[in-house]
């Protein structure tokens, strides 16, 4: 779910977004609005180019995979894999430039190379002793360690001719405190309902993440069913139909029966839950007998072939 987000002026006249691709600087803005309350999203170019540019299909996937290529070489979002083999990005300057109001805690991986586990949670096992401590911010994609250990981080400490990887001017600190606690620590009112981020399921997540030679994934055939359509399906579907493809697949039915169920599906654009069924339908439809040519032979006897007519 889409959520509203803060865009800074200065992010106009950002070094680091100017170093980008108009697109490209169109989707880092929109994965502001796309990202959860961490800053986090699936690394999913597929998923991506159906949020922000579901009008404008001339922008392929393909062409949103440019995008955070071009972003993450910018510093400006860091691309992980999470302990389930997923692909997943974060925004690198995410808390110096927005304020969450009760922020959920995410679902989606920790960053490995800026990220610590206190953060995943926002609340949970917020320490006594140290509870008038705000939070340092992230290392940004750059930031150097000393030989004595000390860190230089371009995201606090600037060196000459150097900015904030996104936006450079920015000055504005994203923590709050409240109660004593920083912001992160603050837990939604009434029963955490989780983020407000959907997983749209196991659907292609990239080359990074591709599949073993020779081998077929339900990733490879949404791939190709998505590639099919006239018009890229709306991403729930995708999703759902992603969900089905792998479970038969893991059933041990055939890639080949479960391309012919797709194929099925998208020409009779039924419910995704009836992809079952419509595999079902085209690995054990009937055979058809096969049509026999025959060589045109004259007929033994004219007239009980045709008849007294000729």
């Amino acid at each position: 779910m889409a959520r509203i987000r803060t865009i800074k002026p200065e992010a106009f006249v950002s070094e680091s977004l100017a170093a980008v691709s108009l697109t490209a600087e169109r989707t880092f803005f929109g994965l502001l609005t796309q990202a959860d309350d961490q800053g986090r999203h699936r690394d999913h170019a597929a998923i991506i180019a159906g949020q922000l540019w579901v009008l404008r299909p001339e922008h392929t996937p393909a062409d949103v995979e440019k995008d955070l290529a071009q972003l993450a070489d910018a510093g400006l979002i860091c691309r992980y894999k999470g302990p389930d083999d997923k692909r997943y990005l974060h925004i690198v300057t995410w808390r110096q430039h927005q304020k969450i109001n009760r922020p959920s805690g995410s679902r989606l991986p920790a960053c490995p190379h800026h990220d610590t586990p206190a953060r995943t949670e926002p609340g949970v096992g917020a320490p006594a002793a140290g509870a008038g401590i705000t939070e340092p911010a992230p290392l940004s994609h750059g930031a150097l360690r000393g030989g004595s250990g000390q860190v230089h981080n371009p995201a606090v400490n600037p060196a000459p001719n150097e900015e904030t990887a996104g936006q450079s001017d920015f000055t504005e600190s994203s923590v709050r405190r409240q109660g004593g606690f920083s912001e992160g620590a603050v837990t939604p009112h009434g029963p955490d309902l989780g983020p407000r981020i959907m997983d749209l399921g196991d659907t292609p997540s990239g080359g990074a993440s591709a599949p073993a030679p020779g081998t077929v994934s339900a990733n490879q055939l949404i791939a190709e069913y998505a590639a099919a359509c006239a018009h890229r399906p709306p991403g729930n579907v995708l999703g759902h139909l992603g969900r089905e493809a792998r479970k038969l697949l893991e059933e041990g039915i055939a890639p080949a029966h479960v391309r012919a169920g797709l194929a099925l599906h998208r020409a009779k654009g039924l419910h995704p839950s009836m992809l079952p069924s419509l595999v079902h339908e085209a690995m054990n439809a009937a055979p058809t007998a096969p049509v026999v040519h025959r060589a045109w032979t004259n007929p033994a006897d004219v007239e009980a072939a045709y008849g007294g007519d000729l």
